[in-house]
């Protein structure tokens, strides 16, 4: 018998669904691959290298109930100190936006790209002011993969940024800003992340491409989607990094207290310990979609297209009422949470109608998404 649900606000069955990904995204434990143009192998053996640390110490207090016990209490009250000062952060937005790599002209930048009639000298000296966007557009066409769109003599490195730009032109630069923007507001050079931050970027990829993929169907301009498809991970990006940080902080300081002090079983505690994954999920449900749209709101850009899709997102409207945007958004978001959870057979195919039906997909929508390469963005 088929099941349909189609509009209304979501489900429970819907609600658990998603947040089943999440769950996979912030706690599962497979390690995922790096998305091709990702450079991460030296962090991802000292990953490795600390995950096996910590076990091998586990196993060892495990044997011994006196450093069990001092594990415990030592663990629990630095996760509880960790998770005091994130919830905290959390409960000021602005303390997030100073505190973070979060900047205006970053925000322009992504609102700018939207305008149909933009020109390059417009965005030009905002993307100079922006050092790590600036380079990684000049390493972009200075890599093998954009040679064809450089001079013929492969010796030649371009790096005025002009010049880049002019090779590049505005429709690439529309993927390209969005994409860089998300990477750099990842969490990077964190071990205890990497697993973490590998596979929320693959859902966001698959998002934006899916969002990318439905407007051409539906014959819409793909700009606004594909950014608020990647933006839609904007504040999960932000409370991970964030959190990461604390936790970092807070646990290096706690080892060196300890190693001064010469308390070898304390030491082992703290070291054991593990980045408080479950907690940090929670945060992620509460305030992700929430502050989405608040941290562009606090930067003045309260009537960008870009927020107004956000914070439509963030309410429970009955899905028959989103704009005709924040439903692609959703579509999207929807695709790549049933795809991600496919791969680790983490739902069956009832689940699967369920939410497709709660989204409304067709026939052809599905067939469209179902033929596309979703491992790799062509970027150039």
């Amino acid at each position: 018998m088929a099941i349909s649900i189609a509009g209304g606000v979501r489900p429970g069955k819907v609600i658990e669904i998603e947040r089943r990904l999440y769950k996979q995204l912030i706690v599962g434990k497979h390690k995922a691959h790096a998305m091709p143009d990702e450079m991460s192998a030296e962090l991802e053996e000292s990953a490795n290298k600390l995950d096996i640390e910590r076990q091998a110490l586990k196993l060892r207090i495990d044997k011994q109930v006196k450093e069990k016990n001092v594990y415990l209490e030592v663990s629990a009250l630095l996760t509880r100190t960790v998770n005091n000062a994130i919830e905290h952060q959390l409960a000021h937005p602005q303390m997030i936006l100073e505190v973070s790599a979060i900047s205006e002209s970053q925000i322009l930048l992504l609102d700018l790209l939207l305008d149909p009639d933009l020109n390059l000298n417009r965005l030009r000296p905002i993307i100079e002011s922006i050092s790590w966007l600036s380079r990684d557009l000049v390493n972009l066409i200075n890599s093998p993969a954009s040679g064809h769109r450089r001079p013929k003599n492969a010796d030649v490195q371009v790096t005025d940024i002009k010049l880049v730009l002019n090779y590049i032109g505005i429709e690439n630069l529309r993927l390209l800003i969005p994409y860089f923007c998300l990477r750099n507001w990842l969490p990077s050079g964190n071990a205890n992340l990497l697993w973490i931050t590998r596979k929320l970027w693959r859902y966001s990829m698959v998002s934006a491409i899916a969002a990318q993929t439905l407007a051409e169907l539906h014959n819409k301009e793909s700009s606004l989607v594909y950014s608020c498809a990647l933006m839609y991970q904007f504040a999960t990006s932000i409370i991970l990094s964030q959190s990461g940080r604390i936790f970092d902080n807070t646990w290096g300081t706690w080892l060196r207290e300890a190693s001064y002090s010469r308390e070898k079983q304390v030491y082992d505690a703290i070291m054991a310990t593990d980045f408080p994954v479950e907690s940090v999920l929670e945060q992620v449900m509460q305030h992700g979609h929430r502050l989405n749209w608040q941290l562009l709101s606090l930067l003045k850009f309260d009537e960008s297209s870009i927020t107004q899709v956000l914070k439509e997102l963030d309410h429970d409207y009955h899905f028959t009422e989103l704009s005709v945007d924040a439903a692609i958004v959703a579509k999207a978001s929807c695709y790549a949470k049933v795809l991600l959870l496919e791969e680790q057979q983490q739902i069956d195919p009832q689940e699967k109608r369920i939410m497709f039906d709660y989204y409304q997909f067709s026939a052809q929508e599905l067939i469209r998404l179902k033929g596309q390469n979703f491992r790799k963005l062509d970027l150039l």
